[in-house]
């Protein structure tokens, strides 16, 4: 070819590469677990108590916690999410990595336009959205708890899933199945712009030898920049598929009714109820997390970049 650049040989994917991206997924749950629980719980319980005056604030919910309840209670609800993150992130990206190589035809070497990358995460989000609908309406039920011993709803999360099963049926697990979809399309924008982040890191310099940033630093900050993008556009959808999965059984307000209802009784400050926690807790729960899932898929496919 001449005036151009010719493209990249095609390298076309292998089972491994099929399949490194679930087995990653695993090791980025655990992370999401370690790093993001305490903020969650802080999240959930300005989420769905804020508006009535128990907590005048995220740091007063936190220190409200700690001192009515001990530390532990930061990780109420930690035993369902220790094995759903790990689950739900393997099943996200790795789901996620074969959108992405079925846009790409199979062929690795093919670059991905930031929309083509986006539609990956919507198929994605869709795709977990069966595994974290469970996991989630479960988790939000301990978390929620606030007495103890023999005043506690719920025992475990066994005792949560038989409650919803005996109110809704066989499919009460995926009670909230509907507003965890609407939650998980805005995966598009949190994988779109990890495309935009990311390729714009790679045209910096480095202070002192003015090389690009390394590539597990170019994962880490897009990461989190992704995730606070993410969470600045879902969270008011957030809030209402939370509310929506906490309120008694059975519901009594339909999910699409919840938005009206939070801004009938809260106004617009209801939905964003706990937001300054989950944009905090954002960027270093999931910038670890996919440094790690990057990390361990170079690792997986055998690839020596790092």
């Amino acid at each position: 070819m001449s005036g151009g650049v010719a493209p990249a040989p095609a390298q076309m994917a292998t089972t491994r590469d099929r399949m490194a991206g679930f087995g990653a997924g695993l090791a980025s749950g655990a992370t999401k677990l370690l790093v993001g629980h305490p903020f969650d719980t802080v999240k959930i319980r300005c989420q769905i108590e804020g508006g009535h005056g128990r907590f005048r604030g995220p740091l007063d919910c936190l220190a409200s916690t700690v001192r009515n309840e001990g530390a532990r209670a930061l990780y109420k609800g930690a035993s369902i999410p220790l094995v759903g993150w790990a689950a739900m992130d393997a099943v996200q990206l790795g789901s996620l990595s074969n959108y992405r190589l079925l846009l790409q035809g199979g062929n690795k070497n093919h670059e991905l336009s930031h929309f083509q990358h986006g539609l990956a995460g919507l198929g994605a989000g869709w795709t977990v959205a069966m595994v974290a609908s469970p996991v989630e309406i479960i988790k939000m039920r301990l978390q929620m708890q606030y007495a103890g011993g023999a005043a506690r709803q719920y025992r475990g999360p066994a005792d949560v899933a038989r409650h919803l099963i005996r109110t809704y049926s066989a499919f009460g697990l995926w009670h909230g199945l509907p507003a965890t979809l609407a939650q998980r399309s805005f995966f598009f924008f949190l994988w779109g712009s990890y495309d935009v982040y990311s390729k714009w890191l790679r045209t910096l310099h480095m202070p002192r030898s003015g090389r690009p940033p390394p590539e597990k630093l170019v994962n880490f900050m897009a990461g989190g920049m992704a995730a606070n993008t993410f969470w600045t556009l879902c969270y008011p959808v957030d809030v209402v598929k939370n509310r929506y999965m906490t309120q008694p059984d059975p519901s009594a307000i339909p999910f699409r009714r919840m938005f009206a209802h939070v801004f009938r009784t809260e106004g617009l400050s209801g939905f964003f109820r706990g937001f300054v926690p989950s944009f905090i807790r954002s960027f270093p729960t999931n910038a670890s997390a996919i440094f790690v899932w990057e990390s361990t898929v170079r690792v997986l496919r055998g690839e020596s970049r790092v």
